[in-house]
């Protein structure tokens, strides 16, 4: 009896997890490049068909489409959130680029998908900035969308949910 190749517990996760990161590297991408949401639509599904998968999930293109337009549309709404959340001493524009693609799809998310759960949404988001980072930025990330969060999502805070 042969064995099966190891599954993911839960794919589904797996293919969330993979499409918030492709979301940022093309948030990223669409910042430093200027290219449009189109191009940088277009830019990830040829990445994702033109890539071996090997042991990675497929990005779920949706939830990666959803975000990028999202902080296209809704972005200056997000820097305000996301602004609010940083000490005094920062500023959106003075965060570095990746970072601010985190917190701006962190925060789109929290702000537009009550289905994802305020503490999965952040764990993601903070697992997302320890694949660019291994300093003190996963515990802004952290810092930042749990305070987005109170903002985006008072009564889950007030039922002691998060």
């Amino acid at each position: 009896m042969s064995k099966s190749p190891a599954r993911s517990p839960n794919p589904g996760a797996a293919r969330r997890s993979a499409g918030r990161l492709a979301a940022v590297q093309a948030l990223y991408s669409m910042e430093i490049g200027d290219d449009s949401v189109a191009q940088a639509l277009d830019h990830l599904r040829e990445r994702v068909e033109g890539e071996p998968r090997g042991g990675m999930a497929q990005p779920d293109l949706d939830l990666a489409t959803f975000l990028i337009t999202g902080v296209a549309a809704d972005g200056a709404d997000l820097d305000r959130l996301i602004g609010a959340a940083l000490t005094r001493d920062w500023t959106v524009d003075r965060l570095e680029a990746v970072l601010r693609a985190i917190l701006r799809a962190g925060s789109l998310e929290l702000k537009m998908r009550p289905q994802t759960p305020t503490r999965v949404a952040i764990s993601e988001y903070v697992d997302v900035a320890h694949a660019f980072y291994s300093g003190p930025e996963p515990g802004l990330v952290n810092a930042v969308l749990d305070k987005v969060a109170r903002a985006v999502r008072p009564d889950e805070f007030a039922k002691g949910g998060a």
